[in-house]
C-alpha cells in the first residue's frame, strides 16, 4: 500500500524509534512491501518507517537512483535494493564529504551536508539473518541519512547556520501544506 509521506514538522520525525522484536518479524513482509512501494511512488532513493508514520527501526534503500551518477563504481551495484531491520552504525569513517541531500518528508529543499565517506553497520535484512558490511561514498551517504530517520534526525539539522536560515520560511510552508508534491503526503495538525 503507499502510504502519504509524513512532512516535516511532525514529532514522529524527530522520535528515536522502536527496536522490531523477533515477534514481529512475522507481521515486516506487508510493512517492507509498504515501504517499497511508498519510496517508489515518490521517486526515493530511502525511506524510512517513520516517515510512513510507523515509529519502527526499519528503512529501505535503492541504490540503483545513483547508477549514472559520476564516480559511481561498478562493484557497488551489487546488492542495490536492501532492507535495513534494526540497524546499528559501528563506526565512520574516512574523510568527510559534501553532497547536496534531500528528503521525501521535505520537499523541495536541498542542502549541502557534510558526512564521512565510510560506514559500517550491521543490521538484520528481511529473513531475519544479522549482516555486516562497510559502504563507501554515495551508499555511505544513503544508509546515514535513512539511519538519521530512525534516531529522530532530520538532514537539514545538519545544514549550515546560513542555510537553516534561508530555508526557513520554506520549512514553515511545508508544515502548514503548502508545496506543491507530486505524492500524497501527511502534514502536522
Amino acid at each position: 500500500m503507499i502510504f502519504p509521506v509524513v512532512a516535516y514538522g511532525d514529532p514522529i520525525l524527530k522520535l528515536k524509534a522502536h527496536e522490531i522484536t523477533s515477534n514481529e518479524f512475522n507481521d515486516l513482509g506487508s510493512l517492507i512491501d509498504d515501504l517499497w512501494e511508498t519510496m517508489y511512488n515518490a521517486n526515493g532513493v530511502g525511506i524510512a518507517a517513520p516517515q510512513i508514520g510507523i515509529s519502527k527501526t526499519i528503512f529501505v534503500v535503492d541504490f540503483s537512483f545513483f547508477k549514472d551518477e559520476e564516480n559511481f563504481n561498478e562493484h557497488e551495484l551489487i546488492n542495490m535494493q536492501q532492507v535495513f531491520i534494526n540497524p546499528e552504525i559501528i563506526k565512520e569513517t574516512g574523510d568527510d564529504f559534501v553532497y547536496p541531500e534531500g528528503c521525501l518528508s521535505i520537499p523541495n529543499i536541498r542542502g549541502e551536508v557534510s558526512r564521512p565517506e565510510s560506514v559500517t553497520i550491521t543490521w538484520v535484512d528481511e529473513n531475519w539473518k544479522e549482516q555486516k558490511e562497510t559502504f563507501k561514498g554515495i551508499n555511505a551517504r544513503v544508509i546515514q541519512h535513512e539511519y538519521d530517520h530512525i534516531e529522530g534526525h532530520l538532514f537539514t539539522e545538519k545544514l549550515k547556520p546560513l542555510k537553516k536560515k534561508l530555508i526557513s520560511r520554506k520549512l514553515e510552508a511545508i508544515k502548514k501544506g503548502n508545496v506543491k508534491i507530486h505524492y500524497r503526503m501527511k502534514f502536522p495538525k
